[in-house]
């Protein structure tokens, strides 16, 4: 019995798809829709969103973005990222599409419908497309995983609870208490 190949999907036919409606991702080809996040996720990026932002503002070393928010990484990979920053020297990668190539920094907020998408696949292209650090958020738990991609993908350089203090090394300066990120 012959099986039937289905085809990658493409960012072609990503692009043709409607503006309005559900929101989706292409994830290594197959399309995924991306469900509204719940409450608490929604608290997590804002705060998490807050903190950069008035980094950002302070020391303009480059510029972030929220989801929805198109991250074109190769032919078969489409994601929207909960926040992302680009730093300064390469901001030509932005286009009126979004993105086009791998920003510096990741933020993925684990939601349960979407956690190993983010988690496994995500991580991996994120890591072969060239992103330098990933920080995947964990609401239940309330720890966050520190990813320097080009050192180790598979596994995280640091994980910090909710009463943590860190930095990245992105961000010189930068130092804060996790508590503030899992504030509702």
């Amino acid at each position: 019995m012959s099986t039937i190949a289905i085809p990658l999907l493409t960012v072609e036919n990503y692009k043709i798809l409607p503006e309005t409606g559900p929101r989706y991702q292409l994830i290594e080809g197959d399309l995924y829709m991306a469900p509204a996040p719940n409450r608490y996720h929604q608290d997590i990026s804002r705060n998490l969103e807050y903190i950069l932002l008035d980094y950002l503002e302070e020391h303009p070393i480059g510029k972030l973005y929220d989801a929805p928010f198109d991250v074109y990484l190769d032919e078969y990979n489409v994601f929207q990222p909960d926040i992302l920053v680009v730093l300064n020297e390469r901001l030509s990668i932005f286009s009126e599409a979004g993105a086009e190539g791998a920003p510096d920094f990741v933020v993925e907020v684990l939601s349960p419908k979407t956690a190993r998408l983010d988690r496994d696949n995500k991580r991996r292209v994120y890591a072969t497309s060239g992103v330098r650090e990933l920080w995947i958020i964990m609401p239940e738990t309330r720890q966050i995983e520190v990813y320097l991609l080009s050192r180790d993908a598979a596994n995280p350089n640091a994980t910090h609870g909710e009463n943590d203090t860190f930095e990245s090394a992105l961000f010189p300066g930068l130092r804060f208490s996790a508590t503030r990120i899992f504030a509702q």
